[in-house]
């Protein structure tokens, strides 16, 4: 009998300590917000436009140009000399940190920076305030530069060579059809931003393979996941295309929405993407430590070559990612975006439309934050790359990183 595809377990997350870090707010229209566009938002975009036209092969990589850039930015604006206009200063702060980070990060876009930095800047009184943010935003930049050089994040560290563990029941192996090397060894090697080490917070080891759960969580993947599956409704096979792609490209607006909905200052947006994705940086490099220390083979090669009855072309709906299965690292990811996006504006926005690059002419609407989270627990599974045990360990160890990066903020940004 097709087992049905049951629901994900269903968990509360408390952001301890977050009410002081990042107080809530009422979401205003995003039509309001584009009446007054801002430095934060101009830069927002600018960012996202580097790194989608030039940025690096490993998305890790990525996440730490975000968060370095907007780390040095939110520390720049975050207190202002006496006697010099506020605004004019932190925009300018802001503006320089943020350009002269990606700059460094990303030289191939250095004059299309460069052009949108001058247009900034144009729209900031001249003066002593000007002169001053500019100043500050350098300097900021030019710090967190430095304290992040040989952390073990750029591309060819992230993808350090992984010995292939011995062919054996549960060992993770190459998965068809390219059978490629593994991939994100590295990133448990890279240094944190704020967790202590990268086990910090190791999940508990996936299910037994004797047990009843990995049985379930086998025939759930076998019956969903097929590429041929005869069970997989319509739309949830556009569930699965839709969250197929990267999840820093996914996010990308979930955030924006958020930013271009708060009321907030400068100050308390810029803190806000700097956290963002200082706790995404840190939740990858905690995905891949669970990951390679279990070293859990893939759905395709315990139902091709281990299950109780092998289907050696049994094929899952999309190409399972070269690294083990436990941990899901889009789950950890959707856990730890959840998490600060509602420390940030509250569980709950006005509905806002979401595209995704691998579901062409396909938009979605959501309401709430834990809606692409249980979407995309759904959508590994429905896609035959994970189990859901691995989903729901992805979404806890996620939301654990990011409440430790809530209630370790001041170590990022100072009490001023």
């Amino acid at each position: 009998m097709t087992p049905p595809l049951s629901r994900p377990s269903r968990r509360t997350f408390v952001a301890l300590g977050a009410a002081a870090l990042l107080p809530a707010s009422v979401a205003v229209p995003r039509a309001v917000a584009a009446d007054r566009r801002s430095a934060v938002l101009t830069w927002y975009d600018t960012t996202a436009e580097t790194i989608a036209a030039a940025g690096a092969a490993t998305q890790i990589t990525n996440s730490r140009t975000w968060a370095i850039a907007w780390l040095a930015a939110a520390r720049a604006v975050r207190s202002v000399p006496g006697g010099v206009d506020r605004a004019a200063y932190q925009e300018a702060a802001l503006v320089s940190a943020v350009h002269q980070a990606l700059v460094d990060l990303v030289p191939g876009r250095a004059e299309q920076l460069d052009a949108t930095y001058r247009q900034s800047l144009d729209r900031v009184p001249g003066g002593e305030a000007r002169s001053l943010g500019v100043a500050a935003g350098r300097r900021e930049a030019a710090v967190v530069l430095g304290s992040r050089r040989g952390d073990g994040l750029d591309p060819a560290s992230v993808n350090a060579p992984y010995p292939v563990p011995a062919p054996g029941p549960g060992a993770w192996q190459p998965t068809p059809p390219a059978y490629a090397p593994a991939t994100q060894y590295g990133n448990r090697l890279a240094v944190p931003f704020l967790l202590r080490t990268p086990d910090q917070f190791r999940p508990g080891p996936p299910p037994a393979l004797d047990s009843d759960r990995y049985a379930a969580d086998l025939a759930e993947v076998r019956a969903y996941g097929s590429v041929d599956s005869a069970v997989r409704s319509p739309h949830q096979t556009e569930t699965a295309t839709f969250w197929l792609g990267s999840s820093l490209t996914l996010y990308t607006e979930p955030l924006r929405v958020a930013l271009s909905r708060s009321p907030r200052g400068i100050a308390e947006q810029a803190r806000l993407v700097a956290l963002f994705h200082v706790a995404l940086v840190d939740t990858q490099i905690a995905t891949s430590d669970g990951k390679y220390a279990y070293e859990r083979w893939r759905p395709v090669t315990a139902i091709r070559t281990g299950a109780v009855d092998p289907d050696p072309g049994w094929t899952p709906l999309h190409t399972t990612p070269a690294h083990p299965d436990h941990p899901s690292g889009h789950n950890t990811y959707s856990g730890a975006a959840e998490s600060v996006l509602t420390a940030f504006s509250g569980a709950r926005t006005a509905p806002f439309a979401l595209t995704s690059p691998t579901a062409p002419g396909v938009t979605r609407t959501y309401t709430a934050w834990r809606q692409l989270t249980d979407e995309n627990v759904e959508a590994r599974v429905l896609s035959g790359i994970h189990t859901r045990s691995a989903d729901e360990a992805g979404v806890v160890l996620g939301r654990r990183v990011a409440r430790f990066a809530l209630e370790h903020a001041g170590e990022l940004f100072g009490s001023a």
